[in-house]
């Protein structure tokens, strides 16, 4: 999976066409809005969904882990989609591959377990994080008032953006943004909607096409 450098707050953030973004000087992979159990959500509701959903999910960020081999994942929320259910318990297996590494959730509004499963699975959760000046939150719309500086980090609303091609052929592609004081990351889950966002001037757009990323 490809991915661009892209400095941010004079650190250096490699964000990549797995939808997340490792955070050099931290040690940090950064990603949001899993939904490990959402497939399954649908499927008990009598909808069709495949069932390999979160395993694939999963395995890319397994390869991640594997590429920038991280001290911490940091998830911005949304790392689960409802109640516990067999997704939550193949996780549950998944996570033991890496007893080494700090899971941290930042809670997101479909983050709804009891606070005893969190701690059978190891994760430590939280409603917002700060390292320096950079201060996640599952939904920009929780960003800290005043900003005093801080560059907020988010998720929720699955970003994405239209590309036009030839003969006005239009395909809405999952995104990284970057404005002047906040970023929202694309959703890890390829089971999600996107949110059509519309960039600024002073924006920086990464756009996600399969395995390439690309600035817009």
């Amino acid at each position: 999976m490809e991915d661009v450098l892209h400095p941010l707050r004079g650190q250096h953030w490699r964000l990549s066409a797995g939808r997340a973004a490792y955070w050099e000087e931290q040690r940090a992979l950064v990603i949001a809005d899993l939904h490990v159990g959402k497939s399954a959500h649908f499927r008990k509701a009598g909808i069709a969904v495949p069932a390999n959903i979160v395993q694939d999910d999963l395995y890319r960020l397994q390869q991640l882990i594997t590429k920038y081999d991280p001290v911490r994942v940091i998830v911005v929320g949304d790392m689960f989609h409802s109640e516990a259910n067999n997704e939550v318990q193949y996780f549950r297996i998944w996570r033991n591959q890496f007893p080494h590494i700090r899971f941290e959730l930042i809670t997101g509004n479909h983050d709804i377990m009891p606070a005893a499963v969190y701690e059978q699975l190891e994760i430590i959760v939280q409603p917002f994080l700060q390292l320096g000046d950079i201060y996640f939150v599952h939904d920009l719309k929780d960003q800290p008032a005043p900003l005093n500086g801080r560059y907020v980090l988010s998720g929720h609303i699955h970003p994405g953006v239209w590309m036009v091609g030839y003969g006005r052929q239009k395909l809405r592609l999952p995104c990284f943004y970057f404005g002047g004081q906040g970023a929202v990351l694309p959703a890890f889950s390829a089971f999600t909607g996107m949110y059509s966002v519309e960039p600024e001037e002073s924006s920086a757009v990464f756009v996600i096409a399969e395995k390439k990323i690309f600035r817009v």
